[in-house]
């Protein structure tokens, strides 16, 4: 063996050896990716949905507003509305840590649409459109009181998570 042979052959080791870790980090990355999708599919189809098609927002929606809820989906709010009745409250989260379900959420405009489906058997669908978007202080649980109407009130951090963003939407019949 000549010496550009032999300084080849470490290079060719090490060469394979990163193809090999490349090859495992891809399919990890890929499989956590399938995974999660999957998993989000299952939760659609078992809960209710929320929508708002022009941000292409579709998330499930779990009932309460813990961390385990939180991760995975948006929560509703124990002791609010019910769905299309009374002020149904909807949070999640803001963030690149946890779940980016309403990161687009400041973008909303007054007149969009937003929905709620049902998991009951016809899929029952609650159109709601927006007719406010407010940021208020973390403290003002106001914004879950019942108004006396039919309405979806939807709650995010802001992006650096000082305040709240409010989005309120009126049922349309």
């Amino acid at each position: 063996m000549d010496k550009k042979q032999i300084k080849s052959k470490p290079m060719f080791i090490i060469g394979i050896i990163m193809i090999v870790l490349s090859i495992g980090i891809l399919s990890f990355y890929g499989y956590r990716k399938i995974s999660r999708e999957l998993y989000l599919r299952k939760m659609l189809k078992e809960n209710i949905n929320f929508e708002i098609p022009s941000l292409e927002i579709k998330v499930p929606v779990l009932e309460g507003t813990g961390s385990k809820q939180l991760q995975v989906s948006a929560g509703h709010f124990e002791g609010t509305g019910e769905l299309g009745k009374g002020n149904y409250c909807i949070c999640g989260h803001n963030s690149t840590v946890y779940a980016e379900i309403f990161n687009d959420l400041d973008n909303i405009k007054n007149g969009d649409e937003m929905y709620l489906i049902d998991n009951d058997e016809n899929r029952t669908r609650y159109k709601y459109i927006v007719t406010e978007y407010k940021t208020v202080e973390p403290n003002d649980t106001w914004v879950l009181n019942d108004y006396g109407d039919d309405r979806l009130t939807v709650i995010s951090c802001t992006d650096d998570g000082k305040q709240r963003q409010v989005v309120v939407g009126t049922l349309s019949e």
